[in-house]
């Protein structure tokens, strides 16, 4: 295809809600792009070393015209939901479309009674599982993930040490567990895209100059007792942060552009330069988000994060 031609937009938004979802930020991220990238509405190259849920890179392929993609996520199970989606997803819309009949159907007892045994059958399929060969078994787990995701309490995707999903029901009157028209503009996306399973240092292997990085790690726990990093079951701790910012160091060495946000350790306690000492030779910026997952509702609200550049936006 002709690289100048024009592409059509796709329109997708995440199938997974996932800790840390940039959905409600992505008018600010947006302002915050690459001037070129603004004016031109073209990225010859996106990387994402975080996919998560995706919500930057689904917003992306609607408004921009993006020559290559390459997306990483450590968490296994997200990853094989999205090679899923890009080679089966008709199959795993029927396989959806299965459960979610059931579950609707169901008294609110009996509803419950399916989720554990979902999550049951979830977990005990991770043994011995084959992450890296792709089978009719993918579709059948990652139909389960994107169930339990959906109707499980709070609406979000945590691992044990085990690795083990391990949210309890969450009660749901009418709980929606896909849409058809999303899962085939998901689809759409992820057709000029590569999906890789790692680290996020692996990214160094396709970054090139003016590639455009978007960096959304598993925030710093804003305090000691918050600590939900448990995206994956290895969690990511401050040596893990400090990684990242040698990342950022390198790559904005070979001139690509980079964006990156994590919560604000000053929404704690206004003395923590953690990141500011970090990140201190690059832009940083502080926005007003809301913080929806917390197991305590007297505890979600209004707090600070940071987006951090190494280009001038004006």
């Amino acid at each position: 295809m002709d690289k100048n031609s024009k592409v059509e937009p796709v329109t997708a938004k995440p199938f997974i809600k996932w800790a840390g979802g940039k959905t409600q930020l992505l008018n600010e991220l947006e302002k915050r792009f690459p001037p070129k990238i603004i004016r031109t509405k073209r990225i010859k190259r996106y990387i994402e070393p975080f996919v998560g849920g995706g919500a930057l890179f689904f917003h992306l392929k609607r408004d921009y015209n993006i020559e290559e993609s390459y997306l990483f996520d450590i968490n296994k199970e997200l990853v094989i939901a999205y090679k899923t989606l890009q080679i089966n997803h008709k199959g795993l819309m029927d396989k959806l479309s299965e459960i979610e009949d059931k579950h609707l159907q169901k008294s609110e007892d009996k509803r419950k009674e399916y989720y554990y045994k979902i999550r049951n059958e979830y977990n005990r399929q991770m043994d011995g599982f084959d992450y890296v060969n792709y089978s009719d078994e993918w579709v059948k787990r990652t139909s389960f993930l994107i169930f339990l995701n959906k109707t499980c309490f709070n609406g979000l995707f945590r691992q044990n040490q085990k690795g083990e999903f391990n949210v309890p029901f969450g009660r749901y009157k009418n709980p929606k567990i896909h849409s058809k028209k999303n899962i085939i503009g998901i689809y759409e996306a992820l057709q000029d895209t590569e999906v890789f399973c790692g680290d996020f240092t692996e990214a160094c292997n396709y970054i090139e100059k003016e590639s455009f990085i978007y960096l959304d790690p598993p925030y710093r726990p804003l305090n000691k007792t918050s600590n939900f990093t448990s995206y994956a079951k290895n969690g990511f701790n401050d040596e893990d942060q400090t990684r990242l910012a040698q990342f950022f160091k390198i790559t904005d060495e070979q001139g690509a552009y980079l964006m990156l946000s994590n919560s604000d350790p000053k929404n704690q306690d206004i003395h923590d330069e953690f990141f500011d000492n970090l990140y201190n030779n690059y832009n940083i910026e502080r926005i007003t988000a809301k913080r929806n997952i917390n197991c305590d509702a007297s505890k979600r609200g209004e707090i600070k994060e940071l987006i951090i550049t190494n280009y001038l936006q004006f």
